[in-house]
């Protein structure tokens, strides 16, 4: 009997197994969405974590299905996700008068830019607070309009006050 071939053997197939538990442990069947969280400054960040707070547990009859990584910054409803972003950068197209003024929208007092993107989809973003609000809705969510931002008006209001974002 050859016991350097045998050990081979053994530690290659302690490989393969080690190797199968890695990626069975590393694999997930969570179907959350995913969501890239923003890194605002700390006033910011604190008034988001105050509208996180604030967020109801369902937008347009969806339930709340917060997004992956769990963070203060994020949130999302439903299956394909709406999904909110609270301290995102400010959008470029803010700083055209004309397109801010042509693609703006306000929904119970609070002023969204709308952006329609290439595969259906629509973000809006708050402007004139303190803080940026992004809401992403799917291409899936977007035959009830502006519906879902009805649900955050409320939360938005109270938590992030006027003003311009630095």
């Amino acid at each position: 009997m050859n016991f350097p071939r045998l050990r081979r053997r053994c530690s290659t197939g302690m490989s393969a197994v080690a190797l199968l538990l890695a990626t069975a442990a590393c694999s997930s069947t969570d179907d959350r969405a995913s969501a890239v969280v923003p890194s605002p400054a700390a006033k910011a960040a604190g008034l988001c974590r105050d509208l996180h707070a604030q967020l109801p547990e369902k937008v347009d009859g969806l339930h709340r299905s917060d997004p992956a990584p769990k963070s203060d910054l994020t949130a999302g409803w439903g299956d394909p996700a709406i999904i909110l972003r609270c301290g995102v950068e400010q959008p470029p197209e803010m700083l055209d008068p004309e397109v801010a003024k042509s693609d703006g929208v306000k929904v119970n007092g609070v002023a969204w830019l709308l952006q329609k993107r290439d595969d259906g989809s629509y973000v809006f973003t708050t402007g004139l607070r303190l803080a940026y609000v992004e809401v992403t809705l799917p291409k899936e969510r977007t035959g009830n309009g502006l519906g879902p931002l009805t649900d955050f008006a409320a939360p938005i209001k109270k938590t992030i006050p006027f003003g311009v974002a630095q």
